[in-house]
This record gives C-alpha cells, structure tokens and sequence, in this order.
C-alpha cells in the first residue's frame, strides 16, 4: 500500500517534492525503503510538553531529496525501526535547533542522534549575532516568507488539518537545501567541521537524562536541596507530570533551608505541596 499522497497541498503551495501522510502501518516499508537508501536527511518534530513530565510526540517529519514524509506517531506504535536509520552515522540528519528535536526522539522512541548538522548554529558561525528562526534562514537563502499560523497549534487533535500538514511539510521542506548551501560558504572560511562538532554537541545535550538540564538552573544548591530536586524528578516522571506541579520551584529553595536549619515540622510543610501523599513520599526519600 503506497501512504497517503497529499497531491493538493504539493500542487498548491507548490511543494517541489512528493509529500505523504504516514498513518498505517502497512505503510512503514515504503518509509523504510525510503530511508534506508539516503545519505542525507532532514527531520523535525511536533509536540506537546505543557502538562506532562515527558514530551509526547505527534508527528515526526522527514525530507529527503525528493519527497516529505509525516509520520503520525500517535496512530503508529510500531517505529522501532527508525532507530536504526536515524543512529546510523553514515546519514547525516539536518536539524534546525536540534536540542528539542533529539530530547523528544529520546523520550520517544529512544533514538540517539548523533551525526548531526544544526542549520541554526552553521547560521550563527556565517553571519554571527543572535541565532536566527527558521524562518529567517529560509527567506535570507530562498526569498520566501513561510506561513507560520500553526506555530502554537494543538498537534495532538486528529485528524490533522489541511494547514497543519502544510506547515509541518514547510518546517522540513528547505533543510537539506540549506545545509547544502551553508556546506559551501563553511568550507570557504574553513569552518565547516567547527559547525558540524558544535551541531554534535547541542543534539548531545537533548540525548541526556532531562534532569541533566534543569539541574543546572539550580542557584548554588545545598546538598539537601539537590536531594529534593532529584526526587522531584523521579516522582514527577513516574507520574509523568511536570516536575512544578509536585513542588514548585520558588519553594524548593525555601524547604531545603527550613530542613538544613533544622525547623522542620510535617505539619508546617504540607502546604508546600498539592497533596499529602506527595509530602509523605518526600519525607520517606529523605529519611525524616
């Protein structure tokens, strides 16, 4: 079975390549077939992160040079697969702003990207100054303003609308094109493996545990304050529900100095949390 071939919205916004719905799973063998064959391939995700611990993965897309694929990843539960395409370092996989985009291939579907190229930090290394939005990139290489409506759209509904479809296609449609051009001009000032190392390094930070990241905003945190923080993390992702609706973070500092001073009461440290099975949990992890 050939996946659902969006012909109108190709022909409409005048997509040069082939763009398919990937939402079956007897169609997985045309995207292996696809993959498997390419060297070079640009990848975005969609996603929501606003009331879980865990980002939770919608829709995955995938260019290659001839056709745009949106994979469903809520209707398909059977992509084990593309770890093995996507880890596999004879590929190169384009992102732009990669550190969201791996967290949540992490999370996800426990693919390590590592052979990566950032189209936002080669951008940085060219022109300097702050780091630019796809958008920007796109229309400074090929004059073109993108739609950007579905920016803040909820990506979890189904079905997907006409315009989400588009805008997802478009938010992968020119990375290899980019990569290819930023490729040349790095090359020329002699800074094209300075972009693909820095590249490598931001995807690392998302392959991390992602305490790993939020551990570092702590304010010279007391050895107390790091043991509450890391059972925060555990209890929240075991709930998988986000870490500031177990203990917020303007008290965690607060609770950690009330411990270490000593004035500590069960009674007086209920109202820091939503429920009291939550503060007894805490009080059993700290052995109080």
């Amino acid at each position: 079975m050939i996946s659902n071939f969006l012909g109108k919205i190709t022909s409409f916004l005048n997509f040069k390549k082939n763009i398919y719905l990937i939402e079956s799973n007897d169609d997985l063998n045309f995207l292996k077939e696809i993959l498997t064959n390419e060297s070079i391939i640009g990848l975005d995700t969609e996603f929501d992160w606003r009331n879980t611990y865990f980002p939770k993965l919608s829709l995955l897309q995938v260019a290659t040079k001839n056709e745009i694929l949106l994979i469903d990843c809520i209707k398909l539960k059977k992509l084990n697969f593309l770890k093995k395409i996507l880890e596999d370092n004879t590929k190169t996989i384009i992102f732009h702003s990669s550190r969201s985009d791996t967290t949540v291939l992490n999370t996800n579907l426990n693919i390590k990207v590592t052979n990566v190229f950032d189209i936002q930090i080669a951008e940085n290394i060219i022109s300097g100054g702050d780091m630019k939005n796809y958008g920007a990139i796109v229309k400074k290489y090929f004059a073109k303003s993108l739609e950007q409506s579905q920016t803040n759209s909820n990506w979890l509904n189904r079905p997907f609308s006409n315009d989400q479809l588009a805008y997802a296609a478009e938010d992968v449609d020119f990375l290899i094109e980019i990569f290819k051009k930023q490729r040349n001009i790095l090359k020329k000032l002699k800074k094209f493996d300075l972009a693909v190392q820095m590249s490598i390094e931001e995807a690392k930070k998302g392959n991390k545990e992602l305490y790993v990241s939020r551990i570092k905003k702590l304010k010279k945190p007391s050895k107390i304050e790091k043991e509450i923080f890391m059972w925060r993390e555990k209890f929240a992702s075991k709930l998988n529900i986000p870490p500031s609706q177990v203990l917020k973070d303007s008290k965690l500092k607060i609770l950690a100095k009330n411990i270490n001073l000593k004035k500590f009461d069960k009674e007086n440290f209920k109202p820091f949390f939503k429920d009291i099975f939550i503060a007894e949990d805490l009080f059993k992890n700290l052995n109080l």
